[in-house]
């Protein structure tokens, strides 16, 4: 398990601090400083990774309220010991998925993205793990997700052409092919695996 650089720890802090300081703080210099200390945060976040400073000010400083995580979900559907995975823009390939809309559940979500994405119908099974992204996968995000693994089984339908991917095929485990790592690894992929063979599975839990 990926273990948080220090420098991420302090800059996602920072950014959490300062987000609720500008929700409940009243005083207008103390606003200023806290806006200062989010912008600080953000330039940590630029400084350590490929993300330019505009993007992460976009993605790290543009929310109010308290600060949570980001929620993701990644469905995995596995039929004949062949696990259904989509072709990204660039080129590579991740499980059907992605941010959980605000006016539906988790499951409702996971199967909208498959629908979207594969042009499969599939009904959630069982929640295979709830991880931080930022213990799992690389390149890192400029804020926290939690990602939720969701088993699947297939109902019926094909690909469909759409926005989003540009095709979908069946993998085994042993022949997958290059991965968006950000989105989804060799070893959550196995865990999904893992899940279906297991006769009764305890949700993984970080």
């Amino acid at each position: 398990m990926k273990q948080h650089p220090q420098w991420l720890r302090w800059a996602v802090e920072l950014q959490a601090l300062a987000q609720a300081g500008l929700e409940y703080g009243h005083d207008k210099f103390d606003l200023e400083r806290y806006e200062r200390i989010r912008n600080i945060s953000a330039e940590i976040m630029s400084q350590y990774t490929d993300i330019p400073i505009e993007k992460v000010k976009d993605l790290f400083c543009n929310e109010s309220g308290y600060q949570t995580p980001k929620l993701e979900t990644r469905a995995a559907i596995i039929q004949d010991e062949k696990i259904l995975l989509v072709q990204e823009s660039d080129g590579l390939w991740s499980l059907p998925g992605g941010w959980a809309d605000v006016d539906i559940t988790v499951a409702e979500n996971t199967v909208k993205e498959v629908r979207e994405e594969s042009g499969l119908d599939v009904v959630p099974r069982l929640v295979v793990a709830l991880q931080d992204q930022h213990r799992h996968n690389r390149p890192m995000n400029a804020y926290g997700v939690c990602k939720v693994l969701v088993l699947c089984e297939l109902l019926g339908g094909s690909f469909q052409p759409n926005l989003e991917t540009l095709d979908s095929q069946w993998f085994t485990l042993d022949k997958l092919p290059p991965l968006s790592t950000g989105k989804i690894t060799r070893e959550q992929i196995r865990l999904c695996y893992d899940a279906y063979h297991a006769e009764h599975w305890t949700t993984q839990l970080d």
